[in-house]
């Protein structure tokens, strides 16, 4: 399985048959919980896609003005947009893009909801409601970690005139399977009721890995009912990664071979621009046909061609020894991998492409010297 030669390496390449089937699971659960369910961009943004998208989900989910206005102009449907501050003019500019517009505190909130209400939109505010199961990553991608600036803290909720607010807002979790869904929703409800009965509707954010394996579909289904018919509300969830889980993959080639106590191999795929969650989390993604170090006959210490000494994808082990020009396939690369990607020391972006439910892979980028010149300023 490698690329044609009009795709240039890298590439991250969406399988549209494997998003179709995750979608049916969010359909589900839209409609046996009579929930919405949003698309986080931050996680995945792949405009090619979302026409076949829309169909599945009730809209988007930014986490700043761009992304709304992606939103707005690419998917169309509902946009919802938080973010930790906002400026007097970037609320008055997503009041023409938004629907939904969520405020991180009570002062936030205070200073611009006026805007945001006259305008017409509905208003959020984010709570932190002091529960996480969030893993990954340690405090790095726990929403509620000591000292998070994410959300309005619990003491201070009895200042804020909910008159004002129309969505409950609480985004806890990180790639959590079911136990952490519904810990966060019976939390929420045992602990916060008096203002969600002051609301219409409560916002439980992204972190549900509603297509990871072992995820419980029925025991999310049925939390969101219970909480609807205790509150009367509108419920909404947010995933972005458990949208997209295992739909994708980088497709990476070997350029250069060498030794230096230990084998090692230089891939024009690197951790610092293609795929920095490897050096955040971090985390080894896996290659297809590799193994973990001395498991195969073959082990290597594979790194991008940055000049960054870390660099460094990981130690792989293969049946065959690696040649140059040999494709490596790392898989699970759809959410907060192309994202987050930069030029950092020239490197080229990684090439988006998507494999359609026919089989033919379409390119959808190209990107080169003029995308590296274009962020730098005239």
């Amino acid at each position: 399985m490698t690329l044609s030669d009009q795709i240039q390496t890298p590439a991250f390449v969406l399988d549209v048959a494997r998003l179709r089937t995750n979608l049916e699971t969010a359909k589900r659960v839209r409609e046996e919980a009579d929930c919405k369910v949003l698309l986080a961009t931050k996680a995945f943004a792949m405009p090619a896609v979302f026409p076949m998208m829309r169909d599945y989900l009730d809209g988007t989910t930014a986490s700043g003005e761009h992304e709304a206005i992606m939103g707005a102009e690419e998917f169309g449907k509902e946009v919802h947009v938080y973010s930790p501050a906002y400026t007097e003019d970037e609320v008055t500019r997503l009041t023409r893009i938004a629907q939904h517009i969520y405020f991180n505190s009570a002062e936030q909130l205070a200073r611009f909801g006026a805007i945001a209400r006259d305008a017409g939109c509905k208003v959020g505010l984010r709570v932190n409601p002091g529960y996480s199961n969030a893993t990954l990553g340690g405090d790095l991608y726990n929403p509620t970690a000591p000292g998070s600036r994410f959300g309005e803290v619990p003491g201070l909720l009895d200042s804020v005139d909910w008159s004002g607010v129309d969505i409950f807002h609480v985004h806890a979790l990180c790639e959590s399977l079911a136990e952490g869904s519904v810990g966060l929703i019976e939390f929420v409800a045992d602990n916060f009721g008096k203002y969600i009965e002051q609301v219409s509707a409560v916002n439980f954010g992204g972190g549900h890995f509603l297509n990871k394996p072992g995820y419980d579909v029925d025991a999310l289904i049925a939390a969101i009912k219970a909480f609807k018919a205790k509150f009367n509300v509108e419920v909404l969830l947010e995933p972005g990664a458990g949208l997209v889980v295992n739909t994708g993959e980088l497709y990476a080639t070997v350029l250069a071979l060498h030794r230096n106590e230990l084998d090692l191999a230089i891939l024009d795929a690197s951790a610092s621009t293609h795929m920095p969650d490897v050096l955040e989390v971090p985390y080894r993604p896996e290659i297809i046909g590799a193994g973990d170090p001395g498991e195969l006959a073959h082990t290597y210490r594979l790194g991008g061609k940055t000049c960054m000494t870390g660099d460094v994808l990981g130690d792989y082990s293969f049946p065959e020894p690696l040649a140059p020009g040999q494709q490596l396939i790392f898989t699970d690369q759809m959410h907060y991998s192309f994202v987050k990607t930069n030029t950092f020391n020239g490197t080229p972006l990684a090439n988006l492409a998507v494999r359609w439910e026919d089989g033919v892979i379409e390119p959808l980028s190209n990107f080169g010297y003029e995308e590296f010149r274009r962020r730098l300023g005239r």
